[in-house]
């Protein structure tokens, strides 16, 4: 079955290692905060660290760790320590391995040459949706490049959430091209990687905003 979209366009800031950054994204309207659980990501975080700015979060916000490649011990780990809420996955994780975890997933997909996107989405029938990056080899996610939207097939097989490249210039138009379910941006907010710019966060949201 196709997946209907729906009419706004969800937003999640990743690459959080700052309590006053998650509060400035949440104050601008985010959905959802991503915590970078990948030791050679210059956004990565410690379990201990996000546990303790997920403790200060309100209700209603999203947490999700990124993970890539990780084992089993060390996500269970990760997710005793914080009581994240959901997992995304961004390295050759099979669904298999993604369903085994006591929290729901979406699956990252690089939009390299000859991806069958259909096979991929029923592949991972049971993760809530397939976020589609840009693909740089030997680079698992945050490029900071942005694909060709027009590979994205109509209607989208699963909720899609779109990354790759994302500022708050071209926001806009990646929303009413793509219309995905959601938004997933990082270094487009940043004033350096990892430090978040809470007025780009702003502007950023307020231009999604604006494209629904």
């Amino acid at each position: 079955m196709k997946f209907q979209q729906v009419n706004r366009t969800r937003v999640k800031i990743c690459g959080i290692t700052r309590l006053e950054d998650a509060l400035a994204a949440i104050h601008s309207g985010a959905d959802a905060l991503g915590f970078v659980f990948y030791k050679k990501s210059p956004r990565a975080i410690e379990p201990e660290a996000a546990a303790e700015i997920i403790r200060q979060l309100p209700a209603f916000v999203t947490t999700t760790g990124l993970f890539v490649n990780a084992d089993q011990a060390y996500i269970d780990l990760v997710i005793k320590k914080t009581r994240i809420d959901l997992l995304q996955f961004h390295g050759d994780e099979n669904a298999e391995f993604c369903n085994q975890f006591s929290r729901p997933y979406i699956k990252a997909l690089r939009m390299k040459p000859g991806l069958d996107l259909q096979l991929e989405c029923r592949n991972y029938a049971d993760s809530q949706a397939i976020l589609l990056d840009a693909y740089r080899p030997g680079i698992p996610g945050g490029t900071g490049e942005v694909f060709d939207w027009d590979l994205i097939p109509k209607p989208h097989p699963s909720p899609i959430i779109l990354a790759g490249g994302l500022t708050c210039e071209n926001v806009a138009q990646a929303v009413g091209t793509v219309q995905p379910f959601a938004i997933d941006v990082s270094g487009g907010v940043e004033q350096s990687k990892g430090i978040k710019d809470a007025v780009k966060i702003d502007k950023f949201i307020n231009e999604v905003t604006r494209a629904n």
